[in-house]
């Protein structure tokens, strides 16, 4: 009987089945000072205990993103050890803060299957739920991701396609119990933009660049624990290792604080596509555009979206070619909801 793991194929998924992924992990004070070593963050909610006390919060959460590649290393050895592609993300709802101390687990549910014509790949669709000690769910999101088959004659699954939400509803965004921004001090924070300074269709640009080392996107792979073989192996893909899409994720993110300081707390993923791949080399910047704003019934907070383009170093401003494309230069469109101070 094989001892190893050689990850599941496009075959072994089945709609309805449940993966409870290994291996539980407690967090700590050293994920935040990795996350804010690998990354320029520098959102004070995230930084400074004093300053998420005086937010209404007991202390600094884990940033969200970190919190996100938790959850999503998990699932990398049984959703897409042996992906071409992660293709998307749809209705992801950050619902609590995680905390040091707390513990994160994984489980996924396999709620859309769809072979592709040739017969050899197929895309399967997840939903996938971080839950903390106390089986609260902290966060949920769905993502879909090209996988190989290991058997190119084996029969096609019947063809389902989930429902998903283009875009959450700002009924749809849970916010933190206790956050109050009645008291927000914008100094410390470091800019003065509140919510009723951005405009919808407002694009900001962000300026800063940071250049991809190879060691440290090798770093931030093995802190996550993704153990997709892309992102390792060079006899798996000759041309380079793949950067893994999260971690441009949080290089985006991070530059976006010069000018979007205030957007403090991501609370909800509507969609997001790792338009052009990235290698090690290459210098990531990052534009932003306001894409709708809310009042919520919480003193003091209100939620924008925002869209969040990740470029190697391209013009501002540019997402798409005439043929309604994504631009070569395009790395990352990842369309977001996150708390601001009103």
């Amino acid at each position: 009987m094989a001892k190893t793991n050689p990850g599941r194929f496009f075959e072994d998924y089945s709609i309805g089945q449940v993966i409870e992924h290994a291996v539980p992990r407690t967090v700590s004070g050293g994920e935040r000072a990795l996350y804010h070593a690998l990354y320029p963050a520098r959102h004070a909610l995230y930084s400074s205990d004093a300053f998420a006390q005086a937010s209404g919060l007991p202390k600094s959460p884990i940033d969200d993103l970190a919190a996100f590649h938790v959850v999503f290393g998990k699932t990398v050895p049984d959703v897409s050890l042996n992906a071409v592609a992660n293709l998307g993300y749809a209705e992801g709802r950050w619902l609590k803060p995680v905390y040091e101390g707390d513990t994160l687990r994984s489980t996924s549910e396999v709620i859309g299957l769809k072979q592709n014509s040739n017969g050899k790949t197929g895309v399967v669709y997840v939903r996938t739920r971080g839950l903390n000690q106390r089986d609260e769910v902290v966060m949920e999101y769905c993502r879909w991701v090209m996988v190989r088959k290991r058997d190119h004659d084996a029969p096609a699954p019947e063809t389902v396609l989930p429902d998903l939400k283009k875009v959450l509803a700002p009924e749809d965004l849970v916010i933190p119990e206790g956050l109050d921004f009645s008291n927000y001090d914008f100094t410390l924070a470091g800019e003065p933009h509140r919510w009723g300074d951005y405009e919808i269709g407002e694009t900001i640009d962000h300026v800063d660049g940071v250049t991809i080392e190879e060691a440290e996107h090798m770093m931030a792979t093995r802190l996550w624990q993704n153990t997709a073989k892309v992102h390792f192996d060079l006899t798996v893909r000759p041309e380079g290792r793949l950067i893994y899409g999260g971690h441009v994720i949080s290089m985006a993110r991070a530059l976006s604080f010069n000018g979007l300081a205030n957007a403090q707390m991501i609370v909800g993923l509507n969609g997001g596509a790792h338009a052009n791949p990235c290698f090690s080399g290459l210098t990531v910047k990052a534009w932003s555009e306001v894409l709708d704003k809310a009042e919520t019934s919480v003193p003091g907070v209100g939620a924008i979206r925002l869209r969040l383009v990740a470029t190697k170093g391209g013009a501002p401003f540019e997402l798409r070619g005439e043929d309604g494309k994504y631009l070569p230069d395009v790395l990352l469109d990842l369309d977001y909801w996150a708390l601001m101070p009103l």
